[in-house]
C-alpha cells in the first residue's frame, strides 16, 4: 500500500476559505517516506492576522507563490493509487475536493484514513491527540507546528508508529477489531480486514507470548490469586532492631545514588519526624506543608517503615485521582528502588473505576451499542487496552466525550457482581485491586472511598488503624457529600432506560427474548410479569419528568440569574417553610414511590424464581444485572422519599440545575449541616493515629478553624493532637511579587458593571502584554469570566496572544491547561476548579491575576445553614466561616504561581478589600512571605516590566 499524508494551511476553517500552503508526505510500499512535497499557495485574498499568528505564514511568504492550478498539477500525480491519510483528515479532504473541483480535476475517490482514529485505538492511554503534543510524546521531529509540510511529515511519522504498534498486537486482538468494524462500510473496516489477512499469512495463527488468552480476548494480566505478600519469603522482619533514623540513612544513601541532584530539605525532614512521632505515640497530626516540601515522601516513608516494622497496614487517602496517579507513577516507583527491602503499596479506588470483564464481553459479543459509530470506536480502544492494562482502571483511558456513557455500562459494581461464579472472577480487575490492597503494606485510596467504606459497614477497604489524609482541606466537604444524599435527574433515567428503553432495548426486553427462546412453561409466566412491568416503568419515567420539571420551576422562580443565563442555579428548601406548591409535588412523589414499590416486588420475586430454575451463564449474568438495577431503583426511591419529606432540622436541602439544560440537569441534595461529630466518631475516636496534611490548613498561622470544622477539639484538649507548620523551601521574597492596584473600582455581586469590566479588561490586557501572555486569571464567578472573555480576546488578538476560557472553549480542565502550556503566548481564564490542583511549573506561567477574593456565595445553602447555626451560637459567621474558607481558597490560588525553586512570577489582586477592610490582613498574613506592593493602576505595568527585567539581568 502507498499512503499519501496530506496537510493544508488555510485562511480559516470555513469552506469559503483559501489554501495558503500545501504539504504532502508519501509513504511507499516498504513503509519509508520517499518524498515530502511542500509549496506555498497564493490565495488571492489577504491572510487574517490570527492565521499569521498561528502558522507564522505572512503576506510576504505567499505573494510570489504559485497559484492553486500550478500546485494541484504537481500534487495530483502523487495522489495516484494512494490511500489518503491526515490528522483530522475530514478538514484537509474537504479542501482537497474543492481544490480539485476548482482546477478541473476529477474528485479524489480513493480510501481515506484518519490518524486521530489510529491514535485513539492503538494508544488508548494517550492523554491528548493534538499533533504537536503527540509528536513530543513519540519523540517525532515536528519543528514548525501549523506549517503544512512539517505537519504532514509529523503526521506520516506518527502514522508509521501506529503501523508498528499494530505489528506488536496479538492476532486475536486484530481479529476482534476486524470483527468489530465488520458491519461498517468504512475505510477503517477495510483497513483492519487487510491487516488481519496480512498478519494471518505471516503468523499462521501464532499468538505472541507475554499475553494471557482467555474467552477470545488477549489480556495483559494473569490470575490475581497468584499475587503474594511482598516479604513472604523472608523469615525475619527486615526492620527488626532497625530504628527509623537508621532506615532513613539507608534510604537517603540510595536517593543520592539514584538522584545526583538530591538534597535534604529541612521541611521534609521535619515532616518525616512529625509523622513518625504521631505513629509512635498514637496521636493525630495536622501538618501544613506548602509546595516544594516533598510531602508525599514525607508521609510515605514513615508509613512504609511503620507498616513493615509493626506489621500494621497504613491507609493513605487523597482527594483527587490526579494525586493518586502521581503517587503511582512518580513516587512509588522511586521508593521501590530506594527502600532497602521489598514492600507493597496498592492503589485502591472506587469500584466504578474498574472494568467489569463480564459486562464488556457481553456488550461486545451482543453488539449492544446505543450510538454505534462512537461506541464501536470506544469498544475498539478498549479491546486494544485490554492487551496493555494491568489495572483495568478507567483513568488510564482517554475516552473522549461520549466514552463516559459507554464506560458506565461496563464498569464494575457490587450489585451486578457474580463473585466467584463469574467466569472472569480470576481475571477480575476489581477483585485484583481488592486482593492487592489486602496483602499490601500501604494502601492508597481516596476520600470518597473512605466514606463509601463507612457506609458499607467497612466491607470495602482492608482494616486499618493508621490513616494519612492528604489534601485534607477537602475532608469536610467530601464527608458532607457522602454522609448526605444527592440524586441527579439522569441517575434515575439511566436506571429506568437500562431496564427498559423500548421493546427491543434494555435488560428486561433481553430477558424477555431469552425466555421466549427457552419456551418452557415457567418462561411464559415470567414473560407476562415482564410485560406487566413495562407500562409501570413508563409511568414512573413520565412522573419523574413531571416532578423534576416542577422542582426546576421552584429554582428558576427564585433564582437571581437573568433569563436565558446558562449559569448554575441553586435554591434551598426549608423544612419549616415548604414552597406553596409542595403538596402537588409530594403527591407525584408518592405515586412514583408506590409504582416503584410494585415494580420492585414483581421484579425481585421473578429474579429469585428464575435464579432457582436456571443455571445457564447467559441468563445468570443478565439476571444479576437486572437485580443490580432493581437495587439501584430501590435506593433512588428511598433517596427521593427522604428528600421530599423535608423533615430533618440538621440537614440542608437544596436543588441545583443549569439554565441551559433545565430540568435535565436537576440535582437534589440533602447534606448534614455539620459533619464534625461524625468525623470524630468514625476517625478520631476509632483510629490510633490520623495524619492530616495539605498546603492550606491554617488561617492567620493558626489551625483553630480546621480543628473546629473537623471535630478535633476533644483530641486537642486531651493532648492527642499534634500540629506543625513547615517552613517553605522557596524564597518567596525573591520569587514572587504581589501587586494590588489601590484605585481599582469595587463591585458587588457576581456581575461587574460596565466601568468595572472595562477597567479590568484593559488592565489584564496591559499585564498580559507585559508578561507576553503566560497568565492565569482566576475568577470567583463564571458570569464575570464570560463578561471579560470577548473584549479581552479582541484586545489581545493583534498582539498574537490567545485567550482560553473555561466553559467558553471546549475541553476539560486538563485539556485547557495543556493547551495553555502548549502555546507560547496565551491567557487562561478559569473559575472554581482552577484555584487548585492545576500544576503549571516553569516558563508557561509568569503571572496570576486574582479578580476577587474567593468568598463563597453567602447564599449557597450549605454556607447559609452553617451561618445560621453560628448566629444561634452567638458567633460571627463572617469571621468564623466566610473569611477562613476564603483565606484557604486564596492560599490555594496563590500556590499556582510558584511550583519550583526556579519559578518567578507576579500576582495581581484586583480587589481593594484586601487593603481597606479589617479582614484583609488575614489574607495577606496567610501568604508565605512574598514581596507585596500597592500602587495605582498606571504604575503597575512599568513595575511589572522592571521586576521581570531584574530577573533576566540577574
Amino acid at each position: 500500500m502507498k499512503y499519501a499524508v496530506l496537510d493544508f494551511e488555510t485562511t480559516g476553517n470555513q469552506s469559503s476559505d483559501e489554501i495558503i500552503q500545501a504539504g504532502l508526505a508519501i509513504i511507499d510500499h516498504d513503509l519509508t517516506i520517499s518524498q515530502v512535497y511542500r509549496s506555498y499557495v497564493n490565495p488571492g485574498i489577504p491572510i487574517p492576522p490570527f492565521i499569521t499568528g498561528l502558522t507564522g505564514i505572512t503576506e510576504e511568504d505567499v505573494k510570489d507563490a504559485p497559484g492553486l492550478d500550478e500546485v494541484m498539477m504537481e500534487m495530483v500525480p502523487l495522489l495516484d493509487d494512494a490511500v489518503l491519510v491526515g490528522h483530522n483528515v475530514a478538514f484537509d479532504f474537504n479542501y482537497l475536493q474543492s481544490a480539485l473541483d476548482k482546477t478541473g480535476y476529477l474528485p479524489f475517490s480513493g480510501r481515506i484514513l484518519d490518524t486521530m482514529d489510529f491514535l485513539k485505538i492503538f494508544f488508548p492511554s494517550l492523554s491528548t491527540y493534538q499533533l504537536g503534543l503527540v509528536s513530543q510524546e513519540f519523540n517525532v521531529q515536528h519543528d514548525r507546528p501549523h506549517q503544512a509540510d512539517s505537519d504532514a511529515l509529523a503526521t506520516a511519522l506518527i502514522f508509521l508508529k501506529c503501523l508498528e504498534e499494530i505489528e506488536q498486537l496479538p492476532l486475536l486482538t486484530l481479529q476482534r477489531l476486524s470483527d468489530l468494524f465488520n458491519n461498517e462500510d468504512s475505510d477503517l473496516a477495510w483497513f483492519f480486514d487487510a491487516m488481519l489477512q496480512e498478519k494471518q499469512q505471516k503468523e499462521l495463527g501464532v499468538n505472541p507470548d507475554g499475553f494471557t488468552y482467555y474467552r477470545q480476548f488477549a489480556l495483559q494480566v494473569d490470575d490475581w490469586m497468584d499475587i503474594e505478600p511482598a516479604r513472604d519469603h523472608m523469615l525475619v522482619n527486615p526492620l527488626k532492631d532497625v530504628s527509623f533514623e537508621q532506615f532513613m540513612e539507608q534510604v537517603r544513601e540510595q536517593l543520592r545514588v539514584k538522584l545526583p541532584e538530591y538534597e535534604e530539605r529541612e521541611a521534609q525532614t521535619m515532616m518525616l519526624d512529625k509523622v513518625m512521632q504521631a505513629f509512635a505515640e498514637d496521636k493525630h497530626l495536622l501538618i501544613e506543608a506548602g509546595t516544594g516540601t516533598g510531602k508525599s515522601l514525607g508521609y510515605l516513608l514513615p508509613a512504609i517503615y511503620h507498616s513493615v516494622k509493626q506489621d500494621e497496614k497504613v491507609m493513605i487517602s487523597t482527594h483527587t485521582i490526579n494525586l493518586q496517579e502521581q503517587l503511582r507513577e512518580r513516587d512509588l516507583p522511586l521508593l521501590t528502588e530506594v527502600v532497602p527491602f521489598p514492600f507493597q503499596a496498592a492503589i485502591f479506588k472506587g469500584r466504578q473505576h474498574y472494568l467489569c470483564l463480564r459486562k464488556f464481553e457481553h456488550k461486545i459479543n451482543k453488539r449492544d451499542f446505543t450510538t454505534p459509530k462512537e461506541e464501536v470506536m470506544t469498544a475498539a480502544q478498549m479491546i486494544v487496552w485490554l492487551a496493555q492494562t494491568e489495572t483495568g482502571d478507567d483513568e488510564e483511558l482517554n475516552l473522549g466525550n461520549r466514552g463516559g456513557d459507554f464506560w458506565e455500562t461496563v464498569a464494575s459494581d457490587s450489585d451486578s457482581c457474580l463473585g466467584r461464579s463469574c467466569p472472569w472472577f480470576r481475571k477480575c480487575f476489581y477483585h485484583r485491586a481488592k486482593h492487592e490492597a489486602g496483602v499490601a503494606d500501604v494502601v492508597i485510596t481516596n476520600h470518597s472511598k473512605l466514606f463509601t467504606d463507612i457506609q458499607a459497614g467497612h466491607q470495602l477497604l482492608p482494616a486499618y488503624d493508621r490513616l494519612v489524609i492528604d489534601e485534607a482541606h477537602h475532608l469536610e466537604d467530601v464527608a458532607g457529600k457522602h454522609l448526605g444524599l444527592q440524586l441527579k435527574y439522569f441517575t434515575v433515567v439511566h436506571t429506568l432506560t437500562r431496564l427498559f428503553k423500548d421493546s427491543k432495548t434494555g435488560q428486561l426486553p433481553s430477558l424477555h427474548f431469552m425466555l421466549q427462546q427457552a419456551g418452557a412453561e415457567a418462561a411464559m409466566k415470567w414473560m407476562t410479569v415482564i410485560d406487566e412491568m413495562y407500562p409501570s416503568l413508563i409511568e414512573v419515567k413520565e412522573n419523574w419528568d413531571k416532578l423534576s420539571e416542577l422542582l426546576f420551576a421552584l429554582i428558576s422562580e427564585r433564582s437571581d440569574a437573568a433569563p436565558g443565563d446558562p449559569g448554575q442555579f441553586v435554591t434551598r428548601l426549608l423544612p419549616d417553610k415548604k414552597p406553596k406548591a409542595w403538596d402537588a409535588l409530594t403527591t407525584l412523589e408518592n405515586s412514583i414511590y408506590i409504582t416503584l414499590g410494585d415494580i420492585l416486588r414483581k421484579g425481585e420475586r421473578m429474579v429469585a424464581e428464575i435464579r432457582e430454575e436456571q443455571d445457564d451463564y447467559g441468563a445468570e449474568s443478565l439476571i444479576t444485572d437486572i437485580s443490580g438495577l432493581l437495587k439501584d431503583l430501590a435506593n433512588e426511591r428511598e433517596t427521593l422519599r427522604f428528600f421530599m419529606k423535608l423533615e430533618d432540622e440538621n440537614t440542608v436541602y437544596w436543588l441545583e440545575a443549569n439554565g441551559n439544560y433545565r430540568n435535565r440537569s436537576l440535582q437534589i441534595f440533602a447534606v448534614p449541616i455539620d459533619v464534625s461529630a461524625q468525623l470524630k466518631a468514625y476517625f478520631f475516636d476509632k483510629k490510633k493515629s490520623v495524619v492530616m496534611t495539605s498546603a492550606t490548613l491554617t488561617v492567620d498561622k493558626s489551625f483553630q478553624y480546621v480543628i473546629e470544622q473537623l471535630g478535633l477539639q476533644e483530641a486537642a484538649s486531651e493532648d492527642l493532637l499534634m500540629t506543625a507548620m513547615l517552613p517553605s523551601p522557596f524564597n518567596y521574597r525573591e520569587q514572587a511579587l504581589v501587586l494590588i492596584p489601590r484605585d481599582f473600582p469595587s463591585v458587588k455581586g457576581s456581575v461587574g458593571d460596565d466601568y468595572f469590566i472595562e477597567t479590568l479588561v484593559k488592565s489584564l490586557a496591559d499585564t498580559a502584554i507585559a508578561t507576553k501572555g503566560r497568565m492565569l486569571v482566576l475568577f470567583t464567578s463564571y458570569r464575570m469570566l464570560r463578561q471579560v472573555y470577548d473584549p479581552l480576546k479582541e484586545r489581545l488578538v493583534d498582539e498574537g496572544i490567545t485567550v482560553i476560557g473555561q466553559g467558553m472553549d471546549s475541553g476539560s480542565r486538563t485539556k485547557l491547561t495543556r493547551r495553555f502550556q502548549g502555546q507560547q503566548a496565551s491567557v487562561l481564564l478559569g473559575t472554581s476548579s482552577f484555584w487548585e490542583g492545576v500544576d503549571i511549573p516553569g516558563e508557561a506561567l509568569t503571572s496570576l491575576a486574582i479578580v476577587r477574593l474567593p468568598f463563597q456565595p453567602p447564599n449557597h445553602p450549605l454556607v447559609e445553614a452553617k451561618s445560621e447555626r453560628l448566629q444561634r451560637e452567638k458567633k460571627n459567621p463572617f469571621m468564623k466561616l466566610s473569611v477562613p474558607q476564603a483565606v484557604i481558597r486564596f492560599k490555594q490560588g496563590f500556590g499556582r504561581l510558584v511550583r519550583s525553586s526556579a519559578d518567578r512570577g507576579i500576582v495581581v489582586v484586583y480587589d481593594t478589600r484586601i487593603l481597606e477592610s479589617y479582614y484583609g490582613k488575614y489574607f495577606l498574613y496567610s501568604l508565605p512571605g512574598p514581596k507585596m506592593e500597592h500602587m495605582t493602576l498606571t504604575q503597575m505595568v512599568p513595575r511589572i516590566s522592571e521586576w521581570l527585567n531584574d530577573d533576566e539581568e540577574s
